[in-house]
């Protein structure tokens, strides 16, 4: 198991147990999760910038279920928020590459 594999399961979990219990901070270790994941992505790129635009839009369309709906749009927030990560990492060091010589 790699580094990346580890960092993606800790970030469910985290995503998950967060969305029952608060967890102090939980947004900034996702985000700082979802940058060290970006970082390692090399050939999907185009699938994480679009999981996180998705993710972003539409994670608060669960809210329409009873009873689980808020704890369904909890974690695909917070996943979100791992992927948006993940994106501006991959967005930034797609920047720095054009811009070096």
């Amino acid at each position: 198991m790699n580094i990346q594999k580890i960092v993606g399961w800790i970030a469910v979990a985290l995503a998950v147990i967060g969305a029952f219990v608060a967890i102090p901070y939980a947004a900034a270790i996702l985000l700082v999760a979802g940058l060290v994941f970006g970082f390692a992505i090399k050939d999907e790129q185009v699938r994480v910038l679009v999981s996180a635009l998705v993710l972003g839009a539409l994670a608060n369309a669960f809210d329409v279920i009873p009873e689980v709906g808020s704890y369904l749009t909890a974690i695909f927030v917070n996943i979100g928020v791992f992927a948006a990560g993940a994106a501006l990492m991959i967005i930034s060091r797609n920047l720095v590459n054009r811009l070096m010589p």
